[in-house]
């Protein structure tokens, strides 16, 4: 008579728990490490397509910072991605989950652009506060869409913003192919060039979106740290019913920080498609929005490290540009390899905010 039995099979399970406040020292640590795990991963990957990684990674450095060219190219990378990551910052900073920089970044280069076009008469210092104006009026309205409906009907603003922007892009594509076609392009679709005159002037060999960032980097900085709507920012972020309880009104503090949010995002397309451009393209964003967000995480939603990150991030892709051109190597190639590396500077942000933990073991018959 053959005996019954209970088989259990036991498991371990594992879980991801926030970490108590950790020292600024492990923080480090962690960081550096994420750093040098990162350009080892990336060293083997450069191995197994042929390359010898030493010289690659010097390349890499090399081409961000060799000439003063080289240097300035760096800086126009870096000014749209800085200037949409201080906009996301403050949508952020209030746990409203903005994924839709690349439609504000469009729309604010769209409202630039209808005077860049049709109004280049205009004094030159005049014109281009009015483009100015004119980003920040469009990214600023494009914002206040996703803002109105969460505090109206409570939808989910990510779903929200991120379809929103597809919709700036064919607005683009709708332009370019209708009222706004170059009447000289021999049927190639595309918008015309812009004059002289509506073009952003350049200090030190770059256009002066550098200058305009540096400013809203410190202005963003005072605005969440000393200001009043700062902490009321802050306060909205931990709960709607402290802030109410205070006499604060969320609903509104909502829709002023999105018109804010949208309106700095708005001042990088007008700065992209004026000052680097010359023109409103499709390419206008070319998913600096997306990479933003990843920037302002990574710098903790602090407007003075965003800088930092933003510069680096730019070193990063100039470098790898040059990478590809001085050794062949391919374009995926490339952007695997910049994939490889910001996947383990990531997992460092990962650790130094959670940890893994063993929940026990639990029998199952």
């Amino acid at each position: 008579m053959a005996e019954s039995a209970v088989k259990k099979a036991v498991g371990l399970h594992v879980r991801i728990a926030k970490r108590a406040e950790l020292g600024t020292k492990k923080a480090v640590l962690i960081r550096l490490a994420s750093v040098l795990a990162a350009l080892i991963a990336g060293g083997i990957f450069i191995l197994i397509i042929g390359y010898n990684p030493f010289p690659v990674y010097g390349t890499i450095v090399k081409g961000a910072f060799s000439t003063a060219m080289a240097f300035q190219a760096t800086v126009k990378i870096m000014i749209p991605l800085l200037i949409s990551a201080l906009g996301v910052t403050l949508a952020f900073k209030m746990k409203f989950w903005n994924i839709g920089a690349e439609g504000q970044i469009i729309v604010g280069a769209i409202f630039a652009s209808y005077f860049a076009l049709f109004h280049d008469d205009m004094p030159h210092v005049l014109l281009i506060i009015i483009m100015l104006a004119a980003g920040i009026i469009g990214g600023g309205l494009y914002g206040l869409i996703p803002a109105f409906f969460k505090a109206k009907f409570n939808t989910n603003e990510t779903l929200f913003t991120l379809m929103l922007n597809y919709i700036a892009l064919n607005i683009i594509v709708w332009l370019r192919d209708g009222a706004w076609a170059d009447p000289e392009s021999g049927g190639f679709p595309k918008i015309a060039r812009f004059s002289a005159n509506a073009q952003l002037d350049k200090v030190f060999g770059v256009q002066i979106g550098w200058i305009i960032g540096l400013v809203l980097t410190a202005a963003v900085f005072v605005y969440l740290r000393y200001t009043k709507h700062g902490y009321e920012i802050s306060v909205v972020s931990e709960s709607h019913a402290t802030a109410r309880y205070a006499g604060m009104d969320p609903k509104k503090i909502m829709l002023r920080t999105m018109f804010l949010s949208g309106a700095v995002c708005g001042v990088a397309g007008m700065v992209q498609a004026t000052g680097s451009d010359m023109t409103l393209a499709t390419s206008v964003a070319g998913g600096v929005g997306f990479t933003a967000i990843i920037v302002a995480w990574l710098a903790q939603l602090n407007p003075i490290v965003i800088l930092i990150v933003s510069f680096l991030f730019a070193v990063l892709e100039k470098g790898s540009s040059v990478m590809q051109s001085t050794f062949g190597i391919s374009t995926y190639c490339a952007d695997v390899l910049q994939g490889i590396i910001l996947f383990f500077v990531l997992a460092g942000e990962f650790f130094v905010r959670y940890k893994f933990v063993a929940g026990g073991k639990e029998s199952k018959s």
